[in-house]
């Protein structure tokens, strides 16, 4: 066992990773063993209800067939959808690969379900960046203010909890959806649980039972045992390049929710008429059906090394949302660096232990659908999946970090362990 830990040590050195930064995480690591059983009991009951879901469908060698032209009677995309309603316990499931990304899941969720003269109203307060422009609170080519909708939104407490009282005085007989963001996105927020979302679906609710409630699930798939739609959530939406694309889907986005908001976002996705009745899956099923077969473990690697990354920069002195004991949300580990050098080269560090594309050296940049410079680590498989190793930050105050994803552990522990290296080889933290 020794002389396999100095092999291990010696494999870190190959990376530029000295034996202080080694020793410190090996300390960190030997307090986490209850925190990660705990994740370890989640992805139990995730991954065997994602298989009963496969088996009461009856998933077979023949749904990986590939379509092409209008994909007409494709089995294995109508089964794959069934697959996501009975793993999200819903009425209907929308799963395409003509879904670009979760910005434009989300896009299509909202779009289709609001008209000229409707009200969307957002109760989780600033809503992420590239969403934005598509509400038209920045103004932007299509957005939803072009068409007539109207936007208005409810601030959180300052203890980032759901202000009931504002959104029961914010409802009015124009508002048609009430959107969640369940992630913090590019805030310092921390993220909802499943039972936090739950009790505001329900206030939202009482006021008027006709209100549509969509929930914006990226990064939040099988982080708990239950999902939004499993309480009240009418559209549950998010990215398959995220958690449930499992690190092999290629691309692709889901909706799952009632039959009416399913029925409307196929329509406006392809064509009044046509519905989900096309679009043809190219080959890309397989990838999608295992991709979700292992999505829970993969989520369960991605938490652990959120967890180790918390615990590691918290022990530093570093302000980190959520907190290592804190009860986890979602994928998103965020960590407050304070300087633009600071993150650029914890950036730096996690691209460099990428599997691909590890010479390059982020640099901030513009990006679309931003309003400040982002720097973005991610050397994937998949171009920006952010259920592999990434990390990317905002280069404005308070220069936080958004670390997220992990195909396995060990990997995130090495980017984790290089960002590290990086800020103590410039004096940002000693050890």
């Amino acid at each position: 066992m020794e002389n396999d830990a100095k092999s291990t040590n010696e494999m870190y050195a190959q990376f530029g990773i000295d034996e202080k930064v080694i020793a410190f995480a090996d300390t960190v690591l030997s307090d986490l063993s209850d925190r990660f059983h705990d994740f370890d009991t989640t992805t139990d009951h995730n991954q065997l209800k994602v298989i009963k879901a496969m088996q009461d469908c009856r998933v077979q060698e023949s749904s990986f067939s590939a379509t092409t032209g209008y994909g007409y009677n494709d089995f294995g995309r109508e089964t794959l959808e069934k697959v996501y309603a009975a793993v999200f316990h819903t009425e209907d499931a929308l799963v395409r690969p003509q879904i670009t990304c979760g910005t434009h899941a989300l896009h299509l969720a909202l779009a289709s379900n609001l008209h000229p003269g409707d009200e969307l109203l957002s109760v989780s307060g600033k809503p992420y960046d590239t969403l934005e422009e598509v509400i038209g609170i920045r103004k932007s080519r299509g957005s939803l203010r072009e068409y007539g909708v109207t936007y208005a939104q409810t601030d959180l407490l300052p203890d980032s909890s759901f202000d009931f009282e504002g959104i029961r005085r914010a409802v009015n007989p124009r508002t048609k959806v009430v959107a969640i963001q369940r992630s913090k996105g590019y805030q310092t927020r921390r993220s909802f649980s499943v039972e936090e979302i739950g009790e505001v679906i329900s206030f939202v609710k009482q006021i008027d039972p006709n209100l549509i409630v969509m929930v914006d699930n990226c990064y939040g798939e099988f982080v708990e045992t239950i999902e939004p739609s499993d309480v009240g959530a009418d559209m549950t939406v998010g990215s398959l390049i995220k958690n449930p694309g499992g690190g092999l889907a290629p691309i692709g986005g889901y909706i799952a929710g009632t039959r009416e908001c399913i029925e409307n976002a196929a329509c406006y996705l392809t064509s009044p008429g046509l519905g989900r009745e096309v679009g043809a899956t190219l080959g890309v099923l397989r990838s999608f059906y295992q991709g979700l077969f292992l999505a829970p473990n993969v989520v369960n690697a991605a938490l652990k090394g959120a967890v180790f990354a918390a615990e590691v920069f918290e022990r530093l002195g570093f302000d980190v949302i959520p907190k290592a004991d804190e009860k986890r949300c979602d994928i998103i580990q965020s960590v407050v660096l304070r300087s633009s050098e600071n993150v650029i080269a914890f950036c730096r560090g996690i691209q460099s232990a990428s599997p691909v594309d590890s010479f390059v050296v982020p640099n901030p940049s513009p990006m679309p659908g931003y309003d400040s410079d982002v720097i973005m680590a991610a050397g994937t498989f998949i171009s920006g999946a952010s259920i592999e190793l990434s990390a990317d930050a905002p280069i404005r105050d308070p220069y936080a970090v958004y670390l997220q994803g992990g195909l396995t552990f060990p990997h995130v522990k090495l980017g984790i362990l290089k960002a590290l290296q990086n800020l103590k080889d410039i004096g940002a933290v000693s050890l």
